[in-house]
C-alpha cells in the first residue's frame, strides 16, 4: 500500500507533461491549422493501416512464411503511399493555395517540393 506522500510524488510528472502539451496546443502555429473535411475517411485509413501493421507483427510472431509477410509489407507501403498522396492533395489545395493568394506562395510551394522529393526516392 503506498502512502499519500508517494502518490503525490508520482503525480507532478503527468502534469508536467500535460502543461507541456497544453502550452503547445495553445501557442500560434507556424502554420494556420485547416480542418479537414476527410478527417473521418482519414482515420479510418490509418486504423485499417495500424491493424495491417499488427497483422504483419503476428505473422511474425507466428513464423509464417516470409514471401507472405513481404506481400503483406508491400500492402501497407502501398496504403501508406495512398495516405500520403491524399494528405499531399489536401494541404496543395488547402494550406499551398492560401499561401499562394496570401502572397506567401513561394515558402509554401518550396515546403511541398521538398516533401514531394522525400516520396520520389
Amino acid at each position: 500500500m503506498t502512502s499519500r506522500g508517494d502518490a503525490g510524488a508520482a503525480r507532478p510528472r503527468p502534469l508536467a507533461r500535460a502543461a507541456t502539451a497544453t502550452a503547445a496546443v495553445t501557442a500560434t502555429p507556424a502554420h494556420p491549422l485547416v480542418p479537414r473535411d476527410d478527417k473521418t475517411s482519414v482515420t479510418k485509413r490509418l486504423n485499417r493501416i495500424e491493424g495491417q501493421v499488427r497483422g504483419i507483427g503476428r505473422m511474425i510472431d507466428e513464423d509464417r512464411y516470409c514471401i507472405d509477410v513481404l506481400t503483406q509489407v508491400s500492402a501497407v507501403q502501398s496504403a501508406l503511399d495512398a495516405l500520403a498522396l491524399q494528405l499531399l492533395e489536401h494541404h496543395l489545395h488547402g494550406c499551398v493555395q492560401h499561401a499562394v493568394k496570401s502572397g506567401r506562395g513561394d515558402h509554401a510551394i518550396a515546403e511541398a517540393l521538398e516533401v514531394i522529393r522525400k516520396f520520389a526516392r
